[in-house]
């Protein structure tokens, strides 16, 4: 969902959770016809497939997307249903909302109510509390506001929600057909520990469309691992490029330095791959400057402010990027926002001319 369709709580719908079977007006099994009557003909944005069969469809309006799977002998049933936190319903469950909320207040109350009931509470890929016996896994995503006529991004994540039927319960997230709408498995999961204070953070020195600290762009992959002091990445991520019927060969995208704090972005135009952006994490990554701001490890809010500010007076045209933060154009930066439990730190990308962002897409 957009969040430029927020709505105040006052105006949205409020629903009961009944687990494992319903969530408001939506019945887990329902076919998509069905799921459109009871959202009283909602307005649906285009609809989304896979191999040909009906994925998942979005609801702008209601703030919901409704995830059908498919039977041997049957054609698309509804089997999750993701609430948006922006203009989502408000879902109750028992007598604890779930959306819209600090992370931490919904994980605490839905622990109490799991003991009452003698179920048991999980963490999911994202560190926040899932329970397989009421088909429940929870999330959270950057909360904004409006300052001035404008939207602004806060200093805190709000909790959303994915609901599913009996057959989604035991993993939702590893089981098609949420898998499609929303791959997490390279995801990076939210540790819940507060940000390194400045003192425990390196300095970095950044050189515009060149690169930041030891790396710069156009390094090769063991020149990036030498330039970082020789460190193991934590994780590598990549793509397939398909060949005919078989896979073909595996290019690498990036790669996760968890010592440092930062992820190595590749590309490889012309031959092996090569750094095109840095990403500096806001809990753990070396402090950077820009124009005497600090970039990192700061409320996301007040940096924000700052660069846009700075990039003004300086007579520098800034645009928004991917992830909602600014940043100004001719130098390739933007100020990124990182989660740490219930709050949000400012990161930071760098990187080279002609490099196109390729984040992850967020779930719509």
């Amino acid at each position: 969902m957009s969040l430029w369709t927020r709505k105040p709580l006052e105006e949205r719908a409020r629903w009961l959770l009944e687990p494992l079977v319903e969530v408001g007006p939506l019945r887990f099994g329902m076919t998509p016809e069905q799921v459109r009557a009871a959202l009283s003909g909602a307005h649906v944005s285009p609809s989304q497939t896979s191999g040909g069969r009906l994925s998942w469809q979005r609801y702008p309006d209601v703030g919901v997307t409704a995830i059908y799977g498919h039977g041997p002998e049957t054609g698309p049933r509804l089997a999750a249903v993701a609430v948006d936190p922006w203009c989502g319903p408000l879902v109750r469950l028992g007598d604890v909302e779930l959306i819209g909320r600090l992370p931490s207040e919904v994980r605490a109350d839905l622990r109490s109510l799991a003991r009452r009931a003698g179920v048991s509470v999980r963490s999911n890929w994202s560190g926040d509390p899932e329970v397989a016996a009421w088909g429940l896994s929870m999330g959270a995503a950057q909360d904004w506001g409006s300052r001035s006529g404008e939207w602004t991004r806060k200093d805190r994540v709000i909790t959303d929600a994915l609901l599913v039927g009996p057959e989604l319960a035991e993993d939702p997230y590893a089981t098609a057909p949420v898998i499609g709408w929303y791959d997490v498995r390279e995801a990076r999961t939210n540790p819940g520990t507060p940000p390194l204070p400045p003192q425990e953070r390196p300095h970095w020195a950044w050189a515009a469309l060149e690169g930041v600290g030891p790396l710069r762009f156009g390094m090769t992959v063991n020149q990036v691992s030498a330039a970082l002091g020789g460190e193991a990445p934590a994780a590598r991520r990549g793509w397939n490029l398909w060949a005919g019927r078989g896979a073909g060969q595996w290019y690498l995208r990036e790669e996760q330095f968890d010592g440092v704090g930062l992820t190595a972005h590749y590309w490889s135009p012309e031959g092996p791959p090569t750094l095109a952006a840095v990403t500096v994490d806001g809990r753990t990554g070396p402090q950077v400057d820009w124009d005497g701001i600090r970039l990192i490890g700061r409320p996301v809010s007040e940096v924000d402010a700052e660069v846009i500010r700075s990039s003004e007076e300086r007579g520098l045209d800034w645009a928004v990027h991917c992830d909602g933060g600014p940043g100004p154009e001719e130098l390739n930066m933007y100020v990124r926002a990182t989660r740490a439990g219930d709050t949000v730190v400012s990161g930071a990308r760098f990187f080279a001319p002609d490099w196109e962002d390729r984040d992850q897409p967020i779930p719509a």
